[in-house]
């Protein structure tokens, strides 16, 4: 049996702050947007608890009910919000073939990816259960939460530098755990870590566990080298290990970097094909804001409304 067909101006691959502002903005315009919300409806937000730094909510919000909000603006003008997992795409001529759930067929003039990025998360069941009560894969989200409190921070590269010496400006003690005995990161940033004097480098060193029922109250580690254990007493642990982004199935068609991030023409949302736009954390491995996705959201159907006014022109 063929897969059913539909045929859409506009096609939105993913949730979140970027999908739904997308949705948006493309809706507003006449447009039709259908949006597909991937497999976490409403991305990385929704694992998230209090949201204080999104312009709007002075008072802060919980992640998951942003994300609602966020939906029910989209679909007050009448965005098709749907479940369902992009499977195959076929981006080689126009309209674009996009394959969901293995069993619908979408025909699009114009495609938006906003399918985001995921955290690469270390693998414990503390970690999971912890998630969102201490445990955290954003400084800059969460940092300010623990304010003046010690703190465990995970990882070598850049990023996790960056975060450390982010979260030394608010929290009392920084313990930073490195797998090694050295750095991935960048000489500079390896000097602004190792001489700030709220930064502990703990080299050589695994998590065992996060200890906590209810919020994070420590953390167990071991070293690699002694198999010395040692629990240290930490109000939040920030993992930065890095994350991946949820671009795969485009992987055939859309140009990326050599982390699987699209790559888009500066200024723009636009990609190596005419007509599929890409906006969010899909694109975005330095801010990954919701604030940020959600303006490259705005572009994103801004550049497809542009395109399909010049198609139809011609």
């Amino acid at each position: 049996m063929s897969p059913e067909i539909e045929k859409v101006k506009v096609l939105i691959i993913g949730s979140g702050p970027a999908g739904y502002t997308a949705a948006i903005y493309a809706a507003r315009a006449g447009l039709n947007p259908v949006l597909y919300t991937g497999p976490q409806p409403g991305g990385q937000l929704t694992i998230t608890n209090d949201v204080e730094n999104y312009p709007g909510y002075p008072n802060g919000v919980m992640g998951p009910q942003m994300m609602e909000d966020f939906r029910s603006q989209a679909e007050r003008f009448d965005t098709r919000v749907r479940y369902g997992m992009v499977t195959k795409v076929d981006f080689s001529e126009r309209p674009f073939q996009v394959i969901v759930d293995e069993q619908i067929e979408i025909q699009a003039e114009t495609v938006i990816i906003s399918t985001g990025a995921s955290a690469k998360w270390l693998g414990l069941e503390s970690e999971t259960r912890l998630n969102g009560k201490g445990v955290s894969a954003c400084a800059v989200c969460d940092g300010f939460f623990f304010k003046g409190q010690e703190v465990a921070i995970v990882g070598a590269g850049d990023t996790a530098c960056e975060e450390a010496t982010y979260l030394a400006n608010i929290c009392s003690k920084v313990y930073m755990l490195i797998r090694r005995s050295e750095m991935r990161a960048s000489q500079i940033m390896q000097k602004r870590v190792l001489k700030n004097p709220k930064i502990v480098v703990l080299w050589n060193t695994e998590t065992e566990e996060i200890l906590g029922e209810e919020e994070v109250e420590g953390v167990r580690i071991v070293n690699t080298v002694t198999n010395e254990k040692q629990d240290l007493k930490v109000s939040g642990f920030f993992v930065a290990i890095g994350h991946e982004p949820n671009t795969a199935v485009f992987k055939d068609f859309i140009t990326m970097d050599e982390s699987g991030y699209i790559k888009t023409i500066p200024g723009s949302t636009k990609t190596n094909i005419e007509g599929v736009f890409a906006c969010g954390d899909a694109q975005d491995h330095i801010y990954r804001q919701a604030v940020t996705a959600a303006g490259t959201g705005c572009m994103a159907a801004l550049d497809s409304e542009r395109y399909l006014a010049e198609i139809e022109m011609a």
